[in-house]
């Protein structure tokens, strides 16, 4: 049987797919919109299998922010290219995402994958369209979410979309929260206070610095006050309360909160990719395989 235009834009418009694919599947299913997007479906499930094992470093981070900043959630979505990424529908998807984890609250990845988006298609789901559409593994790696009792909810995600972060904060306004997450994006604190970092760290830098001090020759004395200085410079450096503020270098992040009568109660950072170990090409030896496979 023919199949119209108007049916091939109609499944394009659902699918997201080809021209060429979306005819064919009509061409299959006598016409039958709905069994022709079933036969995609099932197809996109087999090229996900295919793409499934492949390397998926590059992405976006998604986010969901609801309008009284007391809820919110960053999401790490993955692909292998940087060029797919930079697509709308890649960054929508990833933002669908997002906001599934925050007004779905999951316990874990799969319980996220099981969550409608927008009472439509299940995360799982479009995901698999979307690795039909592109042509690529796409994973949704890793989510947070926060809730805010009396507090703000900060987030931020930069300009690449390859950097995210939120803050909750207990006191203060949403431009602080803000201020804050857009400090953590580019500071990287490891740790939230002095409290928070491993013992075995400190007392791994403080050996390190005991060894350079006392090979300079300088009495005991002198040697335990560098140490102690050099000690307080780490901790300040990787937390949060101890790093001077991006916007006012003069002025610590602890400062400014109690400035402000706020706190930090906790933050996330995500950064694409940070973690994933990516596949080294060597397209020279590639080139010679194939040569020798002639």
């Amino acid at each position: 049987m023919s199949v119209s235009a108007a049916q091939v834009k109609e499944l394009r418009e659902r699918t997201g797919l080809g021209m060429m694919e979306c005819k064919q599947a009509l061409t299959e299913t006598g016409g039958d919109m709905e069994a022709a997007a079933d036969l995609l479906r099932k197809r996109a499930g087999a090229k996900v299998e295919k793409k499934s094992g492949r390397t998926a470093a590059e992405g976006v981070i998604g986010l969901s922010l609801s309008a009284d900043r007391k809820l919110g959630a960053i999401a790490e979505v993955n692909c292998e290219t940087d060029f797919v990424a930079k697509g709308d529908n890649f960054s929508e998807f990833a933002n669908a995402v997002a906001a599934a984890a925050a007004t779905g609250d999951p316990a874990d990845a799969d319980a996220l994958n099981a969550l409608s988006i927008d009472g439509g298609d299940t995360v799982a789901k479009a995901r698999e369209a979307l690795v039909m559409k592109q042509g690529e593994n796409v994973g949704v790696r890793r989510f947070v979410r926060y809730g805010a009792g009396q507090g703000h909810i900060g987030a931020y995600v930069h300009s690449t979309r390859k950097i995210g972060v939120l803050v909750e904060l207990d006191g203060g306004d949403d431009v602080l929260a803000k201020d804050i997450a857009m400090h953590v994006a580019a500071s990287r604190p490891e740790y939230l206070s002095k409290d928070e970092v491993p013992a075995a760290a400190i007392e791994k830098e403080k050996q390190i610095y005991a060894e350079q001090a006392l090979a300079s020759g300088k009495p005991q004395e002198i040697v335990d006050k560098m140490v102690a200085g050099r000690v307080n410079k780490f901790v300040n450096e990787i937390t949060l309360l101890g790093q001077p503020f991006v916007k006012d270098s003069d002025i610590t992040i602890e400062k400014l909160l109690k400035q402000a009568s706020a706190k930090v109660l906790r933050f996330s950072r995500y950064e694409v990719g940070e973690g994933v170990e990516k596949k080294k090409e060597d397209f020279a030896a590639e080139v010679m395989a194939q040569v020798k496979g002639k």
